[in-house]
């Protein structure tokens, strides 16, 4: 193990420190390889070029393999994202992609996404458990994951 794998586990693994943040491309293997070495539950989305919040909460049900009774709503959204029952992890990283369009054409719909994806940090985070949310798209509007050492990338 290398000093930049342990401090990318470390930071992975502290709750107070997880949140919601832009994970440029070179830094994904890295994150991936750091969180299953945790023991974390992976999952992914991507929005695509979807313009709709019914499209796009349709895709996250799809994605996420979210349960049968999942309503594609953002109320259910949010009830999915913090009761993994049966799904137990000591955390989550929940890689997004897309969802550039809705955003733009919905900037209603987009900040309740990202409410809800908040929600689900800070309740993660009052049960102690690290619930990770990085975006591969969105350089611009959330903080960068904290830069990696070269040497932990592989």
């Amino acid at each position: 193990m290398n000093a930049g794998a342990d401090t990318l586990r470390t930071l992975l693994a502290d709750c107070r420190c997880a949140g919601h943040c832009h994970l440029p491309h070179d830094q994904r293997a890295a994150v991936e390889a750091a969180a299953r070495e945790l023991g974390f539950v992976r999952l992914e989305a991507d929005l695509g070029r979807l313009r709709k919040a019914s499209s796009v909460l349709v895709r996250l049900g799809r994605d996420l393999d979210l349960p049968e009774w999942y309503g594609a709503n953002f109320d259910a959204l949010a009830d999915c994202l913090t009761d993994f029952d049966g799904n137990e992890a000591p955390g989550y990283v929940l890689l997004l992609s897309g969802g550039n369009l809705l955003r733009a054409d919905d900037v209603a719909a987009g900040r309740t996404l990202d409410e809800v994806l908040t929600f689900a940090i800070g309740h993660w985070r009052e049960a102690g458990i690290p619930f990770w949310v990085f975006d591969a798209t969105r350089a611009d509007t959330l903080p960068a994951f904290p830069p990696l050492p070269a040497a932990s990338a592989g």
